[in-house]
């Protein structure tokens, strides 16, 4: 989870250009040009405001950076799982839920799936992980977001990536109240 961890926001609003996109640069997938483009909206209130900030530039960044950093999250229990060469970040979220420990049968559903998906929309399936209770309900949405139109899963994978965005920086940064 880098350097960020338990920090407070006053230490995050005098970090330097370096400290801050090396502690905050894997928030977004392989993506550390969110942090530096978020840095410019300094000082940062609480933490809602460094989420909102890192997602405004999301929203604002190029169609193609914005597929760029669809395309850097891994699959759900794919081949970076298997290499180890996830983020900690998304490999403790996989491993909350046992995507690490997956069954030969359900290790190939998933593969399937992840297959599915891509070859339908050329990106992974992009999911919060966090909002989910199971893997069963992964494995659900999966299932039902891979015959939707590409354009809406653009925008679903967009909201998804904030919505696990913003459960990272809330597990690096202290709450206001314990400055």
């Amino acid at each position: 989870m880098g350097s960020a961890a338990n920090l407070s926001l006053g230490a995050i609003n005098r970090m330097d250009r370096l400290a801050f996109v090396e502690a905050f640069g894997e928030v977004y997938e392989h993506s550390p040009w969110v942090a530096e483009c978020a840095l410019a909206k300094r000082p940062f209130e609480n933490r809602a405001a460094l989420v909102a900030a890192m997602q405004a530039v999301v929203t604002a960044a190029p169609r193609q950076a914005q597929l760029a950093l669809i395309r850097a999250h891994p699959d759900l229990a794919g081949q970076e799982a298997v290499a180890g060469r996830m983020s900690p970040h998304s490999t403790g979220e996989q491993a909350r839920l046992g995507l690490d420990r997956l069954g030969r049968a359900e290790f190939g559903r998933i593969g399937a799936l992840n297959r599915r998906y891509r070859e339908r929309h050329r990106m992974p399936c992009i999911v919060a992980l966090k909002l989910h209770a199971s893997r069963d309900s992964v494995l659900a949405e999966m299932e039902r977001r891979a015959g939707n139109d590409t354009e809406a899963e653009i925008a679903l994978a967009l909201e998804q990536i904030g919505h696990i965005a913003r459960h990272r920086l809330e597990q690096m940064i202290r709450p206001v109240a314990e400055l």
